[in-house]
């Protein structure tokens, strides 16, 4: 396990490049905290670190997945990556029911926010980040 604490943004999407750089396809990350939190602040940073253009990434609350598949100079990405935000759906029936644990075996890396509600359906190696604080000060535990 490792921890972190950041007092801005621009360290915590620096903790999520690290991630992202050493993301392999296949890969799963699980974010959990509360609003506001920056668990898609974490995301743009592990897209970063895969080299994809992250100025795009956005929550995905009611579409509930986005796919980011364009490297930064705008070719075609090797690995995408799957953004989930399952704050929305019911629980993991909901998650089956609309196909979405077919993105697992799809090559790319998935981040799922509020990754709790479907936790019994995340692969046993999924990567789990938990982010905690409030006003600036983060405490974030990766394991």
């Amino acid at each position: 396990m490792a921890e972190y604490i950041t007092t801005n943004e621009a360290q915590t999407q620096a903790i999520g490049e690290k991630l992202g750089k050493a993301a392999k396809p296949g890969q799963v990350f699980a974010l959990d905290g509360d609003l506001g939190a920056g668990k898609t602040v974490m995301t743009r940073g592990i897209a970063r670190g895969m080299g994809l253009n992250a100025d795009d990434v956005c929550s995905p609350t009611f579409t509930i997945v986005n796919e980011y598949d364009e490297n930064e100079d705008g070719s075609p990405a090797q690995v995408p990556l799957f953004h989930f935000d399952t704050y929305r759906l019911g629980g993991s029936g909901d998650f089956l029911d609309a196909g979405l644990d077919e993105y697992f075996d799809r090559g790319g890396v998935c981040v799922i926010e509020w990754s709790s509600v479907i936790d019994e359906l995340l692969p046993k190696d999924t990567v789990r980040i938990k982010i905690t604080g409030s006003g600036e000060m983060r405490k974030i535990e990766v394991t």
